[in-house]
Formats: structure tokens, sequence, C-alpha cells
């Protein structure tokens, strides 16, 4: 009785002459060096993302900043009109400018000052321009007015009588306001005003969706330049006023997470960095050179094939015996007809008969259905997978059949 066994699991022995040779102290060296630049590449990375979205933060409605979101092109418009134009980053310095002659307020959105810090601002210019009109500002400086949602990109004629707004012609206002009872009301979508404009005789003051109309990426469009020159450029300075979170006045501000953080967690995330650093190094270190073991015994695996046999034999199972022989047929088979190493025993059998023109029922019957009852047939079924993989090696392969 002839019988196919699974080789036995090769053990991992090498001769001490072939040992690999242990790393050098360059290579080590090299590998720390390839950290250290890896840990510096992602510092890198981060700072340079953080750096990114600082000045994406400071770009919008940034009278020096060139980027779509900033209005440095509006800056220029309004100087090549004579008209000075002062940059101030801090409250004080702002107070201190219109102080000193009547000049009109850029204010954006002020979120870091008190109500009493806006209007202070507010109190001392001539006219106040709001570029970026929050429901907060809206009701302190034009009571009564409120959001009132967006308009579509259409353009609208101003349909008020704020002489700025007729000589300026049609916009795509943006946001829209609803006006207060004092309040006049420009560019009327769907109840709201994209523009309003409230003259008490000592001060005017007008709110418009500065992101929409007065951006670098928008001036071009209809007549958003001709209505930020005429709203901004009736008096010859301009303060144009730049909120920062350190002009703050708020006493009771809520507090950030660095400032909430423990003083003890960046030095454990520090630490906890470091470490797990150190733990892939330590994990992801190659293992030593291979060891040649000493065996007490070299037992030859004929030996143990016929060992095996025997025991199939005196248990008198063809059955196991048989599909020890077919699982071995079968693995053979499906790395001949290039089917995976997961391949069903069903689609090997298919894809053999097809490959030699058998019929399905045949091969099957050979491959998985026929059961042997002695070893007469188990020799018999031996046979029959012997040539059935031989003649599938053949049409798959001629040029290196030896049979």
């Amino acid at each position: 009785m002839t019988s196919t066994i699974p080789d036995a699991p090769a053990r991992n022995l090498e001769a001490p002459e072939a040992r690999t040779p242990a790393p050098s102290r360059r290579r080590r060296i090299g590998a720390w060096i390839a950290i250290g630049v890896a840990l510096l590449v992602v510092g890198g990375i981060g700072g340079a993302i953080s750096a990114a979205n600082q000045w994406a933060a400071r770009d919008a409605l940034d009278p020096e900043s060139a980027g779509p979101s900033g209005t440095r092109a509006l800056v220029e418009v309004l100087r090549s009109h004579g008209v000075d134009i002062r940059i101030e980053r801090s409250r004080t310095a702002a107070a201190a400018a219109l102080a000193d002659a009547p000049a009109t307020l850029v204010l954006p959105d002020s979120p870091a000052l008190s109500d009493d810090a806006v209007s202070e601002l507010v109190d001392a210019a001539i006219d106040v321009v709001m570029i970026e009109p929050r429901s907060r500002t809206l009701g302190l400086l034009l009571p009564g007015s409120a959001a009132a949602g967006v308009a579509t990109d259409a353009a609208v004629d101003p349909g008020c009588e704020v002489a700025e707004a007729e000589r300026s012609g049609a916009v795509a206002p943006g946001a829209l306001y609803t006006p207060g009872p004092d309040a006049v009301g420009c560019y009327g979508v769907d109840g709201g005003s994209g523009l309003l404009v409230q003259d008490d005789g000592d001060r005017r003051i007008a709110a418009v969706d500065g992101p929409a109309l007065f951006t670098n990426e928008h001036l071009a469009e209809n007549g958003n330049a001709a209505l930020a020159a005429n709203l901004m450029g009736r008096h010859p300075l301009v303060i144009w006023y730049v909120p920062t979170a350190a002009d703050t006045d708020l006493a009771d501000t809520d507090p950030s997470l660095g400032q909430l953080t423990p003083p003890w967690v960046s030095p454990v995330i520090v630490l906890l960095l470091v470490a797990g650093v150190a733990a892939g190094v330590w994990r992801g270190r190659r293992f030593g050179p291979l060891v040649a073991e000493r065996l007490p015994v070299t037992v030859r695996a004929s030996e143990t094939t016929e060992g095996r046999a025997r025991l199939y034999a005196r248990a008198n199972d063809p059955l196991h015996a048989a599909d020890r022989l077919r699982i071995g047929t079968l693995r053979r088979l499906a790395a001949l007809l290039g089917l995976g190493a997961n391949a069903a025993a069903g689609d090997i059998s298919d894809a053999a008969a097809g490959r030699l023109g058998l019929d399905r029922a045949t091969v099957r019957g050979i491959l998985i259905d026929d059961i042997p009852r002695s070893d007469v047939e188990l020799v018999a079924l031996s046979t029959r997978l012997r040539d059935l993989e031989d003649a599938v090696h053949a049409a798959v392969r001629p040029e290196r059949s030896t049979r």
C-alpha cells in the first residue's frame, strides 16, 4: 500500500558556518538616525499644518492678505482713490487713531470684545461699516435689526434712496438682514436687505456682508468694488480694525483647552511618545542569527512515511488513507491549474476535467466521491490519482512532463 503524507514541518536549522553575521554598529547607528529623521519629518509636517491653519484663520477679511478671502484688493482700490488706510490690530491703537482725526471705522465681527468696548470704538468714529455683522453687533449698533437668511447668487438692484448704493448698481448681496425702525434697507430680497444704513446726523452706520462682496475673489463682480469705495471712502481716513484675542476685555471668558489641562499632561504625553518609539524599535528588531540545534537522532523522511502507512494498514482504514492521498493530489492540481490555495475540491475537480476534456462525474469520482472499501481498491485509487495528476501535468506543462 502506498501513501502520500504531508511533509513534516522543517526545523529552522542552519549550520554554524552559515550563520548570519550580527548587525554591525554602523547599521545600528543608521537605524537610530533614520528614526530621528522620521520624527523630525513628522514634527515638521505637523508644524506646517498648524501654521497653515493659523494663516487660514488670519486670512479671512484681512486687509493685508492677498488670498481669496482677504481684502487687500479693496485696500488698494481705496488708496488709489486717495483714501488713507490705517490697519490697526489692537483696540487701543484703533481707538487712538480714531481720536486723532475724523475717520471711518471698518469693523468686522469682534466676539472677544464686550458691548462697552465695541460701543467705545464706534463712538469715536464718524462712519462705521460693519463688514461681518453678527446678531450681537446688529442688535447693539442697529437696534431692531436682525439676520434674515442668505440671498441667491443673482444680482439685485439697490431699490433704496441711499446715494452710495444707487451709484454702485446691482450686486449679489449674500447675507440678508431685517432693518430696524431707524435703518434703511437696500438690495431687498424676500423681505430681507443686503445693505442696512442708519444715519442719525452725527454718525452713519452701515452693515453689509463683506465675505460675499468685498473679498479678493468677489470684489470685481457686479458693483461690489463701487459699493465698497462709496461706503468706506466718504472720509479721507479709514481705520481698519482687525480684532485679536489679545484685545478681549471679557473677564468671564471660557478657558481654553490648554488652560484647563493640568501642567503634568504635556510631559506625560511626550514621555508616552518616547516610550512608544522605544517599544517600536525594541519589538521591530530583527531576530538574531540562526542557531544550529544538535538533534539526538536523525530520522529519514521515508521512514516516517512508511511508519505512518503501516499505522493506516494496521487500523484497516483505507478511507482515511485515501483522504490523505486526495488532499495531496488536490493541492498539487490546484497549483498546476493556477487556482488559489483556498479553492474548493469541487472547483479543482471541474477545472481538471475541463482541462483534460473528460467527464466531470468521472474526475469527481476519482478526486472526491469514490470510497475505497479495501486495500486493493485503495491501491487502484492511488493509481488513478497518479494517472490523473500526470495527465493534468502533461496538459498544462508538456515541456516539463517526464512521463
